[in-house]
């Protein structure tokens, strides 16, 4: 699963990459946690693209209670398209969610070292999403929320753990959005050059945050 990120990079210009050209000021955070907003682009009509925030955990439309959403932070890709959660947003409402890497912990000896992992050449990039929007019954509440991609680990993520999400640069990007179902199977074995490095066991808590979370405590892998 894919459980923390990080998105320190400028927004404005990050979304620029995806083909967004009106965009919102995001704040740095080093350890974005699930029910937290994140960053996110999606289709906004007329070949356009909106730079927005959505809740990380979808809540499906036809939840009664959104607390659903806490447990649904990721949608495994081998089952997306027939899951009653995930199959209708995968159909029409697929979103990026933008990052500079995300957080994976391995098992060594001494217990579970979470690891940073990003691209290879440092560039900020998009993990594959989805989003939803749902509305209360009986009050104006309403929550706009996102699930992120998860597929089996490539060559590279397999030495630190069995799963990852799914890398998205500006081109795979666009068949992402486009629709394109066999894109997550390529990302896999075509996706970009990862690199990794040990961080600070404090990323484990939800609330320590800081650009000293992602300073490496080992060598760079």
């Amino acid at each position: 699963m894919c459980g923390r990120f990080a998105f320190y990079s400028p927004s404005e210009a990050t979304a620029a990459l995806f083909g967004v050209t009106t965009s919102i000021a995001v704040e740095p955070r080093y350890n974005i946690a699930p029910t937290q907003y994140i960053a996110a682009i999606r289709d906004a009509g007329e070949d356009a693209r909106e730079l927005i925030m959505l809740r990380w955990g979808l809540v499906p439309f036809w939840a009664k209670d959104p607390a659903i959403g806490n447990r649904m932070i990721n949608a495994r890709a081998e089952t997306v398209a027939e899951k009653p959660a995930y199959r209708a947003a995968f159909r029409k409402r697929r979103c990026l969610v933008l990052t500079d890497g995300f957080y994976e912990w391995k098992k060594e000896a001494g217990g579970k070292t979470p690891y940073l992992i990003t691209l290879a050449n440092g560039s900020p990039f998009a993990l594959a999403g989805l989003w939803e929007t749902w509305s209360s019954k009986d009050t104006d509440e309403s929550i706009q929320s996102a699930t992120l991609i998860t597929t089996a680990a490539n060559d590279f993520m397999a030495t630190i753990h069995h799963r990852m999400p799914v890398i998205l640069e500006p081109d795979t990007a666009d068949r992402w959005l486009a629709g394109d179902d066999d894109l997550i199977e390529f990302t896999t074995s075509h996706g970009p050059a990862l690199r990794a490095w040990p961080v600070d066991r404090r990323v484990n808590n939800a609330r320590n945050e800081g650009e000293d979370l992602v300073v490496a405590t080992g060598d760079i892998v």
